[in-house]
């Protein structure tokens, strides 16, 4: 068993404002969990909580049914990759990996297979007497895997590890890791601030905003079911429209809509729909392009509805011109309350 329990987890400084504030998360076993949010919302300070590198405020951490709050982070059994791969650059690839088994007293005949076993299987075999500086980004992040690895900890904690390399790498990198989580059936928390990461990596993905816990769930469920507007305004592209209600009417660009939905009395909402679904409906609203940008297989097109700017992702077929017919549906929209942003 290799589950990390947070309960009612604080961090401040000084005694200031709640870095983390009061986190509760249950992170099961060979689990593959990713903390995702925007910078300072507290994703990082929640992997050092864990590995010990800093104090809690107040609450609990358990490490398979443990409290460790006051456990060193070495007898913790976790493995923290690094953002910048905190390589020794004095020591070569070998050495490198070698660095943790050593530091525990393994004799030398395991750690030599240890780590050429390791070694093998991310394809540095031929870089084991190289160092850092003679390797490319993504043999570096490699190597700060193998030293990981080859501990064999209970938990893996990965601190944005692929946002110093380039987008084709990041792209081998991401399939790469998850392989690496299937094949040692280990936990994996993993922090990054790219919603694709965390869509196409996490069994769960974790999203934060000024250190709060805003939603927890399944890619699919995240992406299909926001709780609220700060969850669909982060993963994926959506466009919130300000309408104005008359019971459960309203309209955008003067076509009107009729919902289904109880809106409860409420006068006014934020209706919100993704930038895929602006082409899939039944209602046409015609609107003047700002700006068009070219992303390969389609296009993201800018204009404004009721105001609010907006952008639709079209095939590069999809007529555009000096005006671009919108085709959407109430059906694909949400909508969420304009004062506390929840999902009506």
């Amino acid at each position: 068993m290799s589950s990390v329990v947070l309960k009612n987890l604080v961090k401040s400084y000084d005694g200031k404002k709640n870095i983390i504030d009061n986190i509760n998360l249950e992170i099961k076993d060979k689990e593959f969990i990713v903390l995702v949010g925007s910078s300072g919302c507290g994703k990082s300070t929640i992997l050092r909580l864990i590995s010990g590198l800093e104090e809690i405020t107040s609450g609990d951490i358990l490490i398979d049914g443990k409290v460790v709050n006051n456990t060193h982070p070495k007898d913790r059994d976790i493995a923290f990759v690094f953002q910048s791969y905190a390589l020794y650059p004095h020591m070569s690839v070998y050495e490198n990996i070698a660095f943790g088994l050593k530091m525990r007293k393994f004799d030398k005949k395991y750690i030599d297979e240890k780590v050429r076993e390791v070694a093998k299987s991310l394809n540095l075999e031929e870089l084991l007497d190289r160092k850092p500086k003679q390797l490319s980004g993504g043999q570096r992040q490699r190597v700060a895997l193998g030293r990981a690895i080859v501990r064999n900890p209970k938990v893996f904690l990965m601190d944005e590890p692929l946002s110093n390399l380039d987008a084709n790498l990041r792209v081998q990198m991401r399939s790469e890791i998850k392989k690496l989580h299937q094949k040692l059936q280990t936990t994996f928390v993993y922090v990054t601030h790219d919603q694709t990461e965390a869509l196409t990596m996490g069994d769960r993905i974790v999203i934060l905003d000024k250190g709060k816990i805003q939603q927890v769930d399944t890619p699919e469920v995240i992406y299909n079911n926001p709780k609220n507007k700060f969850v669909a305004g982060f993963i994926g592209q959506m466009n919130f429209i300000e309408v104005e209600l008359e019971g459960s009417r309203f309209s955008i660009e003067g076509r009107e809509f009729s919902s289904a939905k109880d809106f409860g009395g409420r006068k006014a909402v934020t209706a919100a729909i993704r930038a895929e679904k602006m082409i899939c409906g039944d209602v046409s609203i015609t609107v003047k392009p700002e700006i068009i940008e070219m992303t390969g297989g389609e296009r993201i097109v800018y204009f404004y509805l009721n105001g609010s700017k907006c952008s639709a992702r079209v095939p590069l077929d999809y007529p555009v011109g000096d005006t671009i017919e919108l085709k959407i549906s109430e059906n694909d929209m949400y909508f969420f309350d304009k004062e506390s942003g929840d999902v009506i």
